[in-house]
């Protein structure tokens, strides 16, 4: 009688893996495309966000004020703008999502960056405008970075950002700030009112999105909310 022969233990382990090369190399490029999945709804949240804020100027005659990203989502009061008086307890920090009735954070699940210019967000009567009137404008500034910098805008009002895959410099649900930012994303993690805008740079997966003076104040006088 003929012995049916099975595969042997040497060749059971190159058949898998042959297989574990294969599918290695089937994830390399899902991962990719998640990645830019991920990407591009970041960029449709941003550009929703800075619509958002713009809602909120418009109903409030100010712009919002950051909340405190060191506040975790679990304790009362996360998420809203941190504004004890008459103006921002401090023009940078993230994005008021409670205030705003948004989503806490980006599609990595940290929480979006905001900075704002004081004076489009001080309430100091009490009432429904701030102090800021047509001939003023923004102070937040948009460059290139890298070594040779290009200013993109010095005349934003208010600029929105996401972390991006690696988060370095982006604050967590829990309230404490992701490590490790360097160089140009460093720049948009130290609460100086100048951010980086780069494209092409693998080192650098920050996304931005911002608001210029001219927008906000066309959009205030069209509601009624600037003479």
């Amino acid at each position: 009688m003929k012995r049916n022969h099975g595969f042997t233990l040497v060749e059971l382990a190159v058949a898998l893996a042959i297989i574990g090369l294969l599918l290695g190399m089937l994830m390399v490029p899902l991962n990719a495309q998640v990645d830019q999945q991920r990407y591009n709804d970041s960029q449709k949240q941003l550009g929703l966000i800075t619509e958002a804020i713009l809602g909120f100027a418009l109903a409030n005659g100010r712009f919002p004020c950051p909340a405190t990203g060191t506040t975790p989502s679990t304790v009362a009061g996360a998420g809203l703008e941190n504004k004890p008086g008459s103006a921002c307890a401090s023009p940078q920090g993230v994005v008021p999502w409670a205030t705003l009735g948004i989503t806490e954070t980006d599609p990595w699940g940290r929480r979006i960056t905001y900075r704002v210019r004081d004076s489009f967000a001080d309430d100091p009567s009490g009432g429904m405008q701030t102090t800021f009137s047509l001939t003023d404008a923004g102070n937040v500034t948009v460059t290139t970075g890298a070594a040779s910098p290009v200013t993109i805008t010095s005349d934003a009002v208010a600029v929105v950002i996401s972390h991006g895959k690696n988060g370095l410099g982006a604050f967590q649900s829990d309230g404490t700030q992701l490590a490790g930012a360097a160089g140009d994303e460093a720049e948009n993690a130290d609460n100086d009112g100048n951010f980086v805008n780069r494209t092409n740079a693998p080192e650098f997966d920050d996304i931005l999105a911002w608001i210029s003076s001219n927008i906000a104040k066309s959009r205030m006088v069209a509601a009624g909310r600037l003479p």
